[in-house]
């Protein structure tokens, strides 16, 4: 059943477009109501901008191509997203437990103390930490709903896997790569320390060999890295991520290429100090098996699939919503059935055609 009436009623009472202080003064402009909520100008324009900055990032010789192609869609995704953080509601979605473990992730990250440092460090670089927070929140919500509504709709069989395999064999040809994790202990002098080198050398030896054995006996990797390294990877558990031939020193490469996946190297000296390394996956050259990268196949027909999918919901969603445009702007993810606002029959201008327009919740 469509909402067109109770919003129609909701709408004429708590807003108008543009929004007004006592004086009259227009301090913001309306263009879209979605249900209950609004976009304002300012949204979208921000949007718009944003859209550039990720245009340049992404792709600086092509921007003025991808600006075009997606600037179209700039006020549907707003929409979409004011429907999505709606259905989030009505799901009982609200996004806090992540929204403090992702701040928490980032704040030791960062090795700070507490949350208040964390908010002065946003503040510092320009930044607003409540709209930041809110953002993320956002962002959660409208994910959760995409995979609890569609994504955990779309089926993938064995057989489309290995479709998908078979049709894009030649495009998952790789050169050989390991994935490497590492454990770091540091040579480097620590601040009013009096041990001579010699002595400084033999304790750094001595803790990674003690590291190494703690493994061997089934401590695991990671949680040993992110406790006792001093690399800048000790947080992500020692991950380095993926080289291939000729991105390390000679010595680790002879070492690490000849090593299989979950493979542990024994102590090395290096500049920065003593190491242990991990092969977490060795990819070999040419096209991997399916079980190598059944993982990979999956999310890729997952992702072709949920586009068409997510837009079909959102169609829906839109159907059932009141959503009002203002003249001039378009929403590029309209659907036909979707509900249309009713027009205003007065052309009155000023104060008179303001009271009007108010009355029926209309621009």
């Amino acid at each position: 059943m469509r909402k067109l009436l109770p919003y129609c009623l909701l709408i004429s009472l708590i807003a108008v477009s543009p929004l007004l202080r006592a004086d009259d003064q227009v301090i913001e402009e309306i263009i879209v109501r979605v249900n209950n909520q609004i976009i304002t100008r300012s949204e979208y324009q921000h949007s718009k901008e944003e859209l550039k900055k990720e245009a340049q990032q992404q792709d600086s010789a092509n921007a003025d191509k991808l600006i075009a192609e997606r600037e179209p869609d700039v006020l549907r995704d707003l929409i979409d997203q004011q429907l999505l953080l709606e259905k989030g509601k009505d799901l009982g979605i609200n996004g806090d437990t992540e929204v403090i473990r992702k701040l928490d992730e980032m704040r030791k990250d960062l090795k700070l103390d507490s949350m208040e440092e964390l908010e002065k460090a946003a503040q510092a670089q320009g930044v607003s930490f409540e709209e930041y927070k809110q953002n993320m929140r956002n962002q959660i919500i409208t994910q959760q709903v995409i995979g609890k509504e569609v994504g955990s709709r779309l089926a993938i069989s064995k057989e489309d896997i290995q479709k998908y395999y078979e049709e894009h064999k030649s495009e998952m040809a790789q050169p050989e790569t390991i994935q490497l994790s590492e454990i770091l202990v540091s040579t480097d002098p620590k601040p009013n320390e009096t041990a001579d080198e010699a002595h400084r050398l033999e304790t750094a030896k001595a803790k990674a060999e003690g590291l190494l054995e703690q493994i061997r006996k089934g401590a695991k990797f990671a949680d040993v890295a992110k406790k006792n390294s001093d690399g800048p990877s000790a947080a992500q558990g020692g991950d380095l991520g993926f080289f291939q031939h000729g991105q390390l020193a000679k010595e680790l490469e002879d070492k690490t290429f000849a090593m299989k996946a979950g493979d542990v190297s024994d102590v090395i000296r290096t500049k920065q100090g003593f190491v242990i390394l991990k092969v977490a996956l060795h990819h070999n050259t040419g096209v991997p098996t399916l079980t190598e990268v059944e993982g990979r196949v999956q999310d890729a027909i997952y992702m072709q699939r949920l586009q068409p999918a997510l837009r079909e919901y959102l169609k829906k969603l839109r159907e059932d919503a009141f959503i009002d445009v203002k003249q001039g702007y378009v929403d590029s993810g309209a659907s036909p059935n979707q509900t249309k606002p009713v027009e205003t029959a007065s052309k009155e201008p000023g104060a008179k055609e303001f009271k009007k327009k108010k009355k029926f919740g209309l621009f």
